[in-house]
């Protein structure tokens, strides 16, 4: 992340960027891509659903990213699947 990057993001996105690193490799890519891209521009209540997705431990969370199990709460499904589908840069 640049600091052009970094500076744009407040103080709790910035700790939601944080919260992102994981014990699984995996998660910290397509959690840290997502977050560093969208957060700054997210409402408060698209952070709250952030804040539950990421208190999840690692094997749920592997589980609802990866698409091994279904997330049966709409507001985390959609994020889920936005985490999923998004793409920055090159893999």
């Amino acid at each position: 992340m640049t600091n052009a990057q970094t500076g744009r993001l407040d103080e709790e996105a910035r700790r939601l960027l944080w919260r992102c690193r994981r014990g699984m490799k995996e998660l910290d890519i397509l959690l840290e891509r997502y977050v560093r891209s969208q957060v700054a521009d997210a409402s408060p209540r698209d952070r709250g659903t952030l804040r539950q997705l990421l208190e999840l431990p690692d094997p749920v969370l592997a589980d609802y990213l990866f698409g091994h199990t279904p997330v049966n709460d709409p507001p985390m499904a959609q994020l889920v699947a936005a985490i999923r589908g998004h793409r920055v840069g090159k893999y």
